[in-house]
């Protein structure tokens, strides 16, 4: 499969919502048409004051499953407490719950989706960061292992954000506004992995 002339659709949160990555992505690989379903400051659990905007709500909620769908999201997850679960306690309210459902749910639909997984960001903002863990005593590392743990299982490509992006306490003031959200150098840079790592996935 190339992307020339296929969509793609962008789950997450306000990094996705912003719409800086995608442009770039779009012209570098050809997708015909780009939705970006990315619902600021929401996390993908499910549940609280963020249910309706929450990445499993409006994941499920795509009328059609696209050629290709991104998921990015856990830094709110993070920030939120939202508590880690198990995938075969099938709990949307819970990160790995949510997360496992969106995908069986996206699948269940259009099986030849490519479905891809973008880890989160490392950040440093209003006491959020690499080390401190958050109410529900977890890490944000902690969310992010659950990414790539669900990729195995479901053999979907995960993009590590968090390991290969160069996001890091050093680099976030050059990267970002605030120590979360990408600057115009911050999206070249997010863009600059993820268009030879769609690429390399439309190959297969």
């Amino acid at each position: 499969m190339n992307w020339q002339g296929k969509t793609w659709a962008t789950l997450g949160d306000s990094i996705t919502a912003a719409n800086g990555y995608q442009p770039l992505v779009r012209e570098a690989l050809g997708f015909a048409d780009v939705r970006n379903h990315g619902k600021s400051g929401c996390p993908m659990t499910a549940g609280g004051d963020t249910d309706e905007g929450s990445t499993y709500r409006v994941g499920l909620g795509i009328e059609s499953v696209p050629d290709c769908v991104t998921i990015f999201a856990g830094t709110n997850d993070y920030r939120l407490g939202k508590p880690l679960g198990r995938r075969n306690e099938g709990d949307p309210q819970t990160f790995v719950g949510a997360y496992a459902g969106l995908i069986e749910g996206l699948l269940a639909r259009n099986p030849a989706a490519r479905l891809n997984l973008w880890t989160p960001l490392q950040r440093d903002k209003d006491g959020y960061d690499t080390e401190a863990p958050n109410a529900a005593g977890h890490r944000l590392s902690e969310y992010v292992e659950a990414v790539l743990a669900l990729g195995r299982e479901y053999s979907l490509p995960v993009l590590d954000l968090y390991a290969e992006s160069g996001f890091t306490k050093l680099t976030l003031p050059l990267f970002t506004f605030d120590g979360l959200h990408p600057n115009d150098r911050g999206h070249e840079r997010i863009a600059s992995l993820a268009v030879p790592f769609l690429r390399r996935i439309s190959d297969q």
